[in-house]
């Protein structure tokens, strides 16, 4: 796919990850058709290849079959992968050879939200460009109806056997030197795409392995288990007595960690260890990482001191691989758990980022982690009428620059829109905890004034 053209409408469908909104309403089987027709038909190949993988949601046999179908009718090949995370599409679609891949899933959004997320053949998400014009010729053709049939013929749909598989070989040859005997480890699967293929390859590199959250009913994704419900990982690790717990997403491209004493261990730390093991071992390229901008300040103090560039990027996993891609580097990642070696596959992975962890720690215990030191962090998450009305609210950036001012280069203040949510997302950081609150605290009540 080439360069959008010159002059191109607003985009409404794509997001920072995708099209995502509510299944059966606003990510309708028909849009989900559209989808599929049209990026099957903006592909270069002749007769494009398109691998299609899914969570465990209600709505994602129904929207997978309308996406497929949108392939076919394009001319393209559909090929039905099944329950996968998402980065076995980014890894997949390259040792296949094929053209293209969807994941349909809304990461760690409630089960009635769906989406669809695009990969190209290099197995990294589409541009912004490639999306737009996506988007565009879905438009056109709700404007002026759906385009003949190709002269190539319509497609095929198939069901690719042993994709899964194929993923766990891939993550079991990457860590084929692992030997995990003796370890007590717990695995939050959030009832989502990972509840098969993350407890079997921690098994097969020799854990002994506990599951949560790995009984998916196609409603109970996300639903008080994986890494945005971290609470229910720390009580099972403190109960069992286990080593270390790691909780996935419901698409299983990000992780937190949890130690034996029940700390939660974010993406910053995560990352901090995987740079200084992979740069102890010489598989840090530049030396450096990058990040984004609401990584922990702790973060960037580490890395200096241990002589370890840092690139610092706009919040969205997709930016902190094209910055990885731009300097030639392996690791970068985000906070929430987002953590991509693109010597495996360009793509978070949240079970490749947990056998990571465990590589770098070696015979150490997570518990007695030394790579960085966090400074206080508040996050405080607004829900909006208008998460774009954000970027006009006087009111508010008066108010950040303020306590900006106030706080100095001893801490930072963000506040940026929610790229999949209707929330505005506020970020204080400080040596002082109590500050951090505070300031976040007053912030949060003067948008929910402005904007709720």
């Amino acid at each position: 796919m080439g360069e959008a053209p010159p002059a191109t409408p607003p985009r409404r469908l794509f997001g920072t990850d995708g099209v995502r909104g509510v299944a059966g309403e606003f990510l309708s089987a028909e849009l989900a058709l559209a989808l599929g027709r049209a990026a099957t038909a903006e592909s270069p190949a002749p007769a494009p290849q398109v691998l299609v993988i899914r969570d465990t949601r209600e709505s994602g046999e129904m929207l997978e079959a309308a996406f497929a179908a949108g392939v076919a009718a394009a001319g393209g090949q559909a090929l039905l992968g099944g329950v996968l995370p998402t980065p076995a599409a980014a890894l997949l679609v390259r040792r296949y050879g094929f053209d293209l891949a969807a994941v349909i899933s809304a990461s760690h959004n409630p089960y009635r939200d769906n989406g669809i997320k695009l990969f190209g053949s290099d197995g990294m998400k589409l541009s912004d460009a490639d999306e737009a014009r996506i988007e565009e010729s879905v438009r056109a053709a709700q404007e002026t109806g759906p385009p003949p049939p190709p002269a190539r013929g319509l497609g095929r749909i198939r069901t690719l056997h042993g994709a899964d598989g194929d993923y766990l070989r891939e993550l079991q040859s990457r860590f084929r030197d692992l030997d995990l005997s003796g370890k007590r480890i717990v695995l939050d699967c959030a009832n989502g795409a990972t509840y098969r293929v993350a407890p079997e390859i921690f098994r097969r590199l020799g854990a002994d392995v506990e599951t949560v959250g790995a009984e998916p009913d196609g409603r109970n994704i996300n639903a008080g288990c994986g890494s945005t419900h971290i609470e229910r990982l720390r009580g099972e690790v403190a109960e069992r007595g286990l080593d270390l717990g790691f909780a996935f997403d419901g698409d299983g491209d990000r992780v937190l960690a949890v130690d034996r004493r029940g700390e939660v261990v974010d993406g910053d730390e995560l990352i901090a260890l995987a740079a200084l093991h992979l740069k102890r071992v010489g598989r840090l390229p530049g030396p450096g990482v990058a990040v984004t901008l609401m990584t922990n300040l702790g973060f960037h103090h580490a890395m200096r001191d241990a002589g370890i560039e840092v690139a610092t990027t706009q919040v969205g996993d997709r930016y902190v691989i094209a910055e990885l891609v731009k300097r030639g580097w392996a690791l970068g990642g985000e906070q929430s758990g987002h953590i991509i070696e693109t010597g495996f596959v360009p793509s978070g992975d949240g079970i490749a980022s947990a056998l990571l962890t465990l590589e770098a720690l070696g015979d150490r215990d997570l518990s007695d982690r030394d790579a960085m030191r966090k400074l206080p962090q508040t996050l405080v998450n607004v829900r909006v009428a208008n998460r774009g009305a954000l970027e006009q609210a006087a009111a508010v950036w008066e108010a950040v620059e303020r306590e900006q001012r106030e706080l100095g280069d001893r801490g930072r203040v963000n506040v940026r829109p929610s790229g999949t949510e209707p929330v505005v997302r506020v970020m204080v950081e400080s040596p002082d905890a109590a500050r951090c609150e505070a300031v976040a605290g007053r912030l949060a009540a003067l948008i929910e004034r402005e904007l709720g």
